[in-house]
């Protein structure tokens, strides 16, 4: 496993610091994990590394340099890392909050040459949250099953829930955007213009 932040001290924070070890099961001392401290950007472009799953949780985009990282440019040079039978999934802010910014990623995505099925989830500390599950090659999300030994060790997700997941409500069905390009960072505006309504 390949974990790449461009943070060192947050994840020295998260190998050292008790709390967060034990949360994480002690897992960046594991010896299949490599920690890559730089921009997820420059990396991505100078990897030749391919990969059969790809957790993206870059944090929100409210700023031009985090918006690139949503960027077609950045999803592009990320195919490029990805097999075809690879998945990636991608947090998206929330589509019931920012529906555009939301929308936005999920459709630069798909101009990136991914097949994308966007979800949502109720997270606690943060509301309604949305993610995109998405594959070089088409996928159905009706068939997602967990294995029993897995759902039983899980509190809430089971299969049932997990399909569940893809099913949007009318307030969360698509909306019309532009794409996220690096020439035009239309994602940073978007998330700026329907944040504000709740700050």
């Amino acid at each position: 496993m390949t974990l790449v932040d461009i943070d060192p001290e947050m994840t020295t924070l998260a190998d050292r610091f008790p709390p967060l070890r034990e949360l994480s099961g002690n897992a960046l001392s594991d010896p299949r994990v490599t920690v890559i401290n730089t921009d997820a950007f420059v990396w991505v472009e100078k990897s030749t590394q391919l990969f059969d799953l790809c957790v993206i949780d870059f944090p929100d985009p409210g700023t031009f340099s985090v918006g690139k990282l949503y960027s077609r440019r950045f999803y592009g040079l990320l195919r490029k890392r990805l097999k075809d039978t690879s998945y990636v999934s991608v947090q998206c802010t929330s589509p019931l909050a920012a529906p555009k910014s939301f929308w936005c990623i999920v459709s630069t995505m798909e101009s990136a040459g991914f097949n994308v099925q966007a979800f949502h989830a109720p997270v606690p500390s943060f509301g309604v949250w949305g993610f995109a599950m998405a594959s070089p090659t088409p996928f159905d999300t009706s068939t997602v099953s967990i294995p029993p030994s897995v759902e039983n060790q899980l509190r809430y997700l089971n299969t049932e829930n997990a399909r569940k997941l893809f099913v949007l409500p009318s307030d969360l069905q698509r909306v019309d955007t532009e794409l996220n390009r690096l020439n035009n960072q239309i994602l940073v505006r978007y998330y700026e213009t329907e944040w504000k309504k709740w700050n």
